[in-house]
């Protein structure tokens, strides 16, 4: 009994001390450098990982959220196309073609996003960190949409012709304004714009989600950093 109780008191002694300590780390303040630090972490982990979700086959057709369809505007043509034999698998093909462009091109966002997470200054990380679920999603696309879509549309576009995707939209053009019961042609023929439009909005969507899921569950924080700042975020 004397050998127990003596083990017992040093362990009950350090088990103690560890959870002081705990507590004690728990309770010290951030430094507005962490927050910056573990907030360029989480865009970097969201980013990164989306990137990689999104550049594989089905990253884009393969998720009903972010599926690129056909394009709304060009409905007219949908519906005379899909009565034409065979026609609703042209449509088909179509659409996806379209996606295997954008996850083709998925993997342009990577340099961008890293250049804009560097430029997180602390205010910027201050109002992320107090923002909502998506606050530091919605300044990453502030900061990054135009050049993404600037680099984006051309990476695309040659994309679509490499998977044949800009060759079936003129096609389905062409078959449409030839039709005897077309009273409107179609002319613009840039399917890229669209598809460049929609493949970022699926980027940012996921990007979002991300970042959702770092904010709320603990089991998203990889690091020890992000453990750290988003429990006193949320505690």
């Amino acid at each position: 009994m004397r050998t127990i109780a003596f083990l017992i008191g040093p362990l009950s002694l350090a088990w103690l001390v560890s959870c002081e300590k705990l507590e004690n780390l728990q309770e010290s303040p951030l430094s507005e450098q962490e927050i910056v630090a573990a907030l360029k972490e989480a865009l970097r982990v969201s980013t990164d990982t989306t990137v990689r979700y999104l550049n594989r086959l089905d990253g884009y057709y393969g998720d009903e959220l972010i599926r690129i369809l056909f394009p709304p505007d060009a409905q007219r043509l949908r519906a005379a196309i899909e009565v034409l034999p065979g026609g609703q698998q042209l449509i088909q093909d179509l659409i996806v073609k379209m996606n295997r462009a954008a996850e083709e091109a998925a993997d342009e966002a990577k340099p961008i996003f890293w250049n804009a997470i560097t430029e997180l200054t602390i205010q910027d990380g201050m109002n992320i960190l107090k923002g909502d679920s998506i606050a530091a999603t919605r300044y990453l696309r502030d900061k990054t949409y135009d050049s993404l879509y600037i680099r984006y549309k051309p990476k695309i576009q040659e994309a679509m012709e490499s998977v044949g995707a800009q060759q079936a939209w003129e096609y389905l053009v062409d078959t449409y304004n030839s039709l005897p019961t077309t009273l409107n042609p179609i002319t613009n023929r840039d399917l890229a714009a669209y598809v460049t439009d929609r493949a970022l909005y699926g980027l940012f969507l996921k990007v979002g989600q991300h970042e959702t899921r770092i904010r709320r569950d603990v089991s998203y924080r990889v690091t020890d950093l992000l453990r750290r700042v988003f429990a006193h975020a949320t505690g």
